[in-house]
């Protein structure tokens, strides 16, 4: 027992003193280094608020106020097929981490077998057997439980599993990232959606108008107080629109199905209201301080528990360079005839041995591997960095775009305000001889494209709000 602990001493004292010498040349320069979770300390002036960030105060069903885009998420929470499919990777890597435990706990068979042997009769072994009765051929039944365990001292086993484990919940933030990006696609393809429908809207509305105004035109050149031009070019007004509306009617087709798409159902009409999409809220959004969004962000989470798995993959790859230490033990029972076979201690079998190994020649392939997995935990560095300056990057985006789009939406409101007032004007000069068709056609045209461009105004403004709700770290919780 002595030499036994005295031999493992030894080899565990060479392959430290081996170990600690080669590492530091192994890896060169190119060595692991821990991650900066340095960011700035506010957004800049921009910064709406300096409390809690929105992600942390409203979840999503109490973010978005209308209720068919409520209705709209959560039914594709239930159905849509990408977040499935994620959650079946959650649990594939769930059993990865069950599988991994078992590889360093005890492991117990029960064996059972049978056999016959037939030695040659002028051989030493036959010559035996003949002189002492023993039958030949020659049965062999055995019964019993094997027992073996990789000690894992060293912890190579152990480090593989947490690597596991953090990969298991880095899956977790990822379908998180995932629901997060999915309610943002819905919430901008509603958005788009009504949108078009009051585009639609504003180009009937507008089409009637010409309609009115060329039935004047008519009038006007019947009575010969005007020329055929100004019909013809309010006609190919009229028919140009009506051409326009059958491209926005594609449009809307193509955003219905998209939403379809998402909820996990074939085509059908959405169900929503754009009645009141003009007069919607843009609310105010508290942003918060930047560290939350190591917290918040799910995206930044999954980089960093990925960060982690790394560094148990480095740590369980150095470990190969130690010892291993194996035992194996197995009891039973062994016999040539089935009436002796549970004979006690006759045909009681027993056995228990150990294997200490560890690795002093020939280690190119656990260097290799040492070296990639270093190398994995840098780009996991990297990638994590990387994932905190991104989110930083949208949340200052998303708050520039926010103030522009209100300062445009400001301006083409007052713009389209003066341009109703103009087509009366213009209506009421054109029909006391002060001016021509020609400007009666060009304001209203203006006023269409100003009109379709406010409605757009106002879908961007809804849609950077829901931008940088995500980009916050919004839409994966759900409240109570």
């Amino acid at each position: 027992m002595r030499k036994w602990r005295d031999l493992v001493v030894a080899v565990t004292a060479a392959s430290a003193l081996s170990l600690t010498v080669g590492c530091a040349s192994l890896l060169g320069g190119n060595k692991a280094r821990e991650a900066s979770r340095a960011v700035p300390q506010s957004f800049g002036a921009l910064a709406t608020a300096v409390g809690p960030s929105v992600a942390v105060q409203r979840q999503w069903d109490q973010f978005f106020a209308d209720p068919d885009l409520r209705e709209l998420i959560e039914e594709a929470l239930k159905n849509n097929q990408q977040l499935n499919i994620q959650l079946q990777e959650i649990i594939i890597t769930q059993n990865t981490v069950a599988g991994m435990r078992g590889q360093y706990i005890p492991r117990l068979d029960a064996s059972a077998g049978g056999g016959i042997e037939k030695v040659a009769t002028y051989a030493s072994q036959g010559a035996s057997d003949a002189a002492h009765g023993v039958p030949n051929p020659l049965p062999d039944l055995t019964f019993g439980f094997v027992a073996s365990w990789e000690t894992d001292i060293s912890s190579r086993l152990r480090n593989a599993r947490k690597a596991a484990s953090s990969r298991y919940e880095a899956t977790i933030q990822e379908r998180n990232f995932l629901l997060t990006e999915i309610v943002a696609e819905i919430a901008n393809s509603y958005y788009d959606l009504v949108a078009l429908d009051n585009q639609i809207e504003i180009l009937e509305r507008t089409v009637g108008l010409q309609k009115d105004a060329l039935e004047v035109v008519k009038l006007k050149k019947a009575a010969a107080r005007g020329t055929e031009l100004g019909v013809v070019r309010f006609s190919a007004e009229v028919l140009k629109n009506q051409g326009r509306r059958f491209s926005l009617e594609q449009r809307r087709i193509v955003v219905e199905s998209r939403i379809n798409f998402l909820v996990g159902r074939f085509p059908r009409p959405v169900k929503r209201n754009a009645q009141h999409f003009m007069s919607a809220n843009v609310d105010v959004v508290a942003t918060g301080l930047p560290s939350e969004l190591l917290e918040n962000r799910p995206d930044v989470k999954a980089a960093e528990l990925r960060l982690d798995a790394t560094k148990f993959d480095t740590k369980s790859a150095k470990a190969a360079f130690y010892p291993s230490l194996r035992l194996d033990a197995g009891v039973g029972f062994e016999s040539f005839k089935p009436s002796h076979l549970i004979d006690t201690p006759q045909s009681l079998v027993a056995g228990l041995a150990g294997n200490l190994m560890a690795p002093l020649l020939n280690r190119a392939a656990i260097k290799a591997d040492y070296r990639s997995a270093n190398a994995r935990q840098i780009q996991a560095v990297f990638d994590y960095e990387r994932s905190i300056l991104q989110a930083f990057t949208d949340v200052y985006n998303q708050m520039t775009a926010i103030s522009n789009l209100r300062q445009r939406y400001e301006q083409l409101f007052q713009q389209v305000e003066a341009l109703h007032a103009a087509i009366e004007v213009s209506k009421a000069l054109y029909q006391s001889a002060q001016v021509d068709y020609y400007e009666v056609l060009m304001t209203i045209r203006d006023s269409l494209e100003a009109e379709m461009e406010l409605v757009e105004a106002k879908k961007q403004q809804l849609q950077a709000v829901v931008a940088i709700y995500q980009a916050l770290g919004g839409g994966w919780r759900r409240g109570p």
